[in-house]
């Protein structure tokens, strides 16, 4: 049974953040806002855990397209090949931003996206998301929560999502009501910045 949990952006429960990064370290799955929609993520360096949220979205973890939710840009180097001054750019003029920005992946990926030659990064504007990424102390795998609805492709309400997920997750963090168009993705591995969708974020870079 997943644990609901109310959290504010103002003012988040620094105690509570801190418990859920130490479930998360040993292999809790957690739903939790972002600016743009709910997702759905767990400790980077927690493979059965990866693996469980690639079960639950019915994909192959190492063909998965999730994303590294981080603090901020001083992650990037862990992950990411070297990246050019334009590049950088962009990253710093964007993030924290409505924004995933897919870049080229370095021989630190964690053992699951070893083949994976590119990562996409988020650095959300949200208190409560960069606050479990701090607490945890490294980036969390994410992914959103997509729902069945053809109108609304994203479930906004938390009591909702704690409802259609209840059994199969350990926490949901109601961050208040979610927003329902997801991040925009910039490919950033080409020579000029490639649209691959368009989300929140704007599209001028």
């Amino acid at each position: 049974m997943a644990e609901l949990i109310k959290l504010y952006e103002e003012k988040t429960d620094q105690k509570q953040l801190k418990r859920i990064a130490k479930a998360m370290r040993e292999g809790a799955l957690v739903i939790y806002p972002t600016d743009t929609v709910y997702g759905l993520g767990c400790d980077i360096t927690n493979k059965a855990a990866i693996e469980k949220i690639a079960q639950l979205k019915g994909v192959k973890s190492e063909k998965a397209n999730f994303s590294f939710i981080c603090e901020d840009l001083s992650n990037l180097s862990e992950y990411t090949s070297q990246i050019d001054s334009g590049t950088f750019k962009i990253l710093k003029r964007n993030l924290p931003g409505p924004y995933t920005f897919v870049l080229p992946g370095n021989n630190n990926l964690p053992g699951i996206f070893k083949k994976k030659k590119t990562v996409g990064i988020r650095v959300p504007d949200n208190n409560i998301a960069i606050g479990l990424v701090r607490a945890l102390g490294n980036p969390i795998i994410s992914t959103s929560i997509k729902d069945e609805d053809e109108v609304l492709e994203y479930t906004t309400d938390p009591s909702l999502i704690h409802e259609k997920w209840d059994k199969l997750v350990d926490f949901v963090i109601d961050g208040g009501a979610g927003g329902n168009v997801g991040s925009t993705v910039i490919d950033l591995t080409t020579s000029e910045p490639t649209l691959i969708r368009e989300g929140k974020g704007s599209t001028e870079l």
